[in-house]
């Protein structure tokens, strides 16, 4: 095989991904491996969340929760709940379809997973910011708070990553 031929066949089965010359299956394992360490990180947030909220009906104070406070708090349970569904969710595929050729699959339906687990720990960060406020300083002040931090979520979370992918080309 001649030199060029070679180099040819070779870098014909490599994707250019932000300057890497790496084969699809390789850019999926890094794919994958970001992924779960994003999840890592978001997972723990996710968890403790949780178990904070779980004990708080266990208050003696709570009895004190308007309907309306009772009602944000089933929501924000329920979502931080969905976010751990929707967070944990790529593992459990991971397994399931382990040595099953399906890596793509599962990179990208994982990616979808990532971003439904991360809007509804906001949703739930919200909701727990509200609570905690109406509590201490009112419920007007626990809204205002509520909006403010669900505006800076929607901004630093969604709204500028989104801006700057529109102003760039996708790469395989």
């Amino acid at each position: 095989m001649h030199v060029d031929d070679h180099t040819a066949s070779e870098s014909a089965g490599r994707d250019r991904d932000e300057g890497r010359n790496e084969t699809e299956l390789e850019r999926l394992d890094r794919n994958w491996a970001s992924l779960i360490q994003e999840l890592r990180v978001v997972q723990t947030g996710v968890q403790f969340l949780i178990g904070a909220l779980l004990v708080l009906p266990f208050q003696a104070e709570f009895a004190g929760v308007s309907q309306q406070m009772r009602m944000l708090y089933l929501v924000t349970v329920a979502a931080a709940f969905g976010a751990t569904v929707f967070l944990v969710a790529p593992v459990s595929w991971h397994r399931i379809l382990f040595r099953r050729h399906r890596l793509g699959n599962v990179v990208s339906a994982a990616h979808r997973c990532a971003m439904a687990g991360v809007a509804l720990l906001g949703v739930a960060l919200v909701g727990a910011l509200i609570l905690v406020v109406d509590v201490v300083a009112g419920t007007a002040a626990g809204v205002i708070a509520g909006v403010v931090t669900a505006a800076l979520f929607a901004l630093t979370w969604f709204i500028a990553p989104w801006r700057w992918r529109a102003g760039s080309r996708p790469h395989p």
